[in-house]
């Protein structure tokens, strides 16, 4: 047991570090897009399509996420869950540490801009592969009782990579103030990240594969094509997970899309605050949604995860209605009030995602299932959020119609929600694979079910207690 502890820790540990690195590389693009790339590669456009640009440059990294996904998705269900985040995690850091030493558009015209993209692309594939081996590192590895808690520990890697970068950009428009900022202050950061990439290395390479893929591999029971088996078989439920997942990506990526940080400093804009203390609001709301994450992975420990997310969506949307009105106020003290009510409902829709995306899945389609579902959850969501924001706040002049657009989403994850059962504690080993493959979507009847109930008929095998248990469930 001490040395199950133990293994369990270790996990968790290289899971927050490498998942933290990871989202400090993909936030400090998505920060640096409304306050810097804005002006020093897209500023010929003008003041608003420039900004608009720069935001449409974080989302079109989400659309190469499912690419990201299907790849890790296909080899993590046949090689394993870490060779997999070993890979992503030297693809993010060496476009991130790449960005900060291109042209501006001044120097190179349009191959600036160009090259941007590209390396930005390449941040959005391995975001997309990175998230589903962290969790179901984490997950597989965690007792059914701390599932939610151990689950949480890769999720807070999110708001830690926001604290980071945040934190650092704030730090360096204190040593580079003014020009010198936009001169060569906000390449630092992305500097950094060379160090960061070798100390995540070193740490991950030291973790055990996941026990559920290893008892799948010494069975040799990989599914040759999992992908295909998932969609064939489970496509209502990666649309399903994929809305969960919306609603609360689109509300998050408010401060790690860098919609607040731009509005709030824009000089043309209605608020005009510093840079620095907007950067430094971030970075505290970022440790309020750290605290609020972990705690949801443990509360969903306790009254499970659908019950959490029910409570986690009414957190939200109060978060929603609260944000603007006090992010107008113009004063950075009602600013950062705003970004803590909101992580609360941030925290209690996301600590106690991975353990939920893993007890729907199968196992032999695990790492395929949630990173698909990921993916197109953050398409759907948090991809064009900060451009969506920025163009309804152009056109109808108020904040109401963000708030009005992020509710709406809301209330679609909310809806999906409410259509799953909660599989709370189910087996995640392949031992249980026709209890796991049952439908979770409630009202559904699931091919499996069909193919369970025949082979509990079977004489030579007798029915299978799991199978049934779950079909009876059903």
């Amino acid at each position: 047991m001490a040395a199950q502890k133990h293994t369990q820790t270790r996990v968790a540990f290289a899971t927050v570090v490498g998942t933290s690195i990871e989202w400090y590389d993909y936030f400090l693009y998505a920060a640096a897009s409304g306050l810097i790339f804005n002006e020093l590669f897209f500023g010929p456009l003008g003041s608003t399509l420039s900004t608009m640009v720069a935001f449409a440059t974080v989302g079109i990294s989400f659309l190469f996420r499912p690419l990201g996904a299907f790849l890790a998705g296909h080899y993590g269900d046949k090689l394993g869950r870490r060779v997999v985040l070993i890979i992503t995690l030297i693809a993010m850091g060496a476009a991130t540490a790449l960005i900060g030493f291109l042209p501006t558009y001044e120097s190179a015209g349009v191959l600036a801009p160009i090259l941007l993209i590209a390396l930005r692309i390449v941040q959005g594939i391995s975001a997309g592969g990175e998230w589903g081996g962290a969790v179901l590192l984490a997950v597989e590895h965690a007792d059914e009782k701390s599932r939610g808690l151990r689950g949480s520990f890769p999720q807070i890697g999110v708001s830690i990579g926001l604290l980071l970068s945040s934190g650092v950009l704030a730090l360096m428009t204190s040593i580079a103030p003014g020009d010198a900022f936009l001169e060569w202050g906000w390449r630092v950061p992305f500097y950094l990240s060379v160090v960061l990439v070798f100390v995540g290395y070193w740490i991950r390479r030291g973790v055990e594969e996941s026990p559920v893929f290893h008892e799948i591999a010494e069975r040799k029971e990989q599914v040759t094509n999992p992908l295909g088996k998932l969609f064939k078989s489970h496509w209502l439920l990666v649309v399903l997970a994929s809305l969960v997942f919306m609603g609360n990506n689109a509300a998050g990526y408010m401060t790690t899309g860098g919609y607040i940080q731009n509005y709030a400093t824009d000089p043309a804009g209605p608020i005009g605050l510093e840079r620095g203390p907007v950067l430094w609001a971030v970075a505290a709301s970022a440790v309020s949604w750290l605290v609020f994450t972990i705690i949801a992975g443990a509360v969903s420990d306790r009254v499970g995860r659908k019950n959490c997310y029910l409570l986690g969506w009414a957190f939200l949307l109060i978060g929603i209605v609260a944000l603007f009105p006090l992010v107008n106020t113009g004063s950075a003290g009602m600013l950062l009030l705003g970004l803590i009510v909101l992580t609360v409902g941030l925290g209690f829709t996301y600590g106690q995602q991975p353990a939920m995306y893993a007890e729907l899945f199968p196992s032999s389609v695990r790492f395929s299932g949630v990173s698909v579902s990921y993916a197109i959850g953050s398409i759907l969501g948090g991809a064009f959020a900060p451009t969506i924001a920025k163009g309804l706040v152009s056109a109808t002049g108020t904040t109401a119609s963000v708030a009005l657009y992020l509710a709406v989403v809301a209330v679609l994850a909310l809806a999906a929600t409410s259509v799953l059962r909660d599989r709370t504690g189910i087996p995640l080993g392949p031992d249980h694979e026709d209890e796991q493959a049952v439908s979770p979507v409630i009202g559904i009847r699931s091919k499996h079910r069909d193919d369970v109930e025949r082979r509990g008929q079977d004489k030579h095998r007798g029915p299978d207690k799991h199978s049934v248990e779950a079909t009876a469930r059903e």
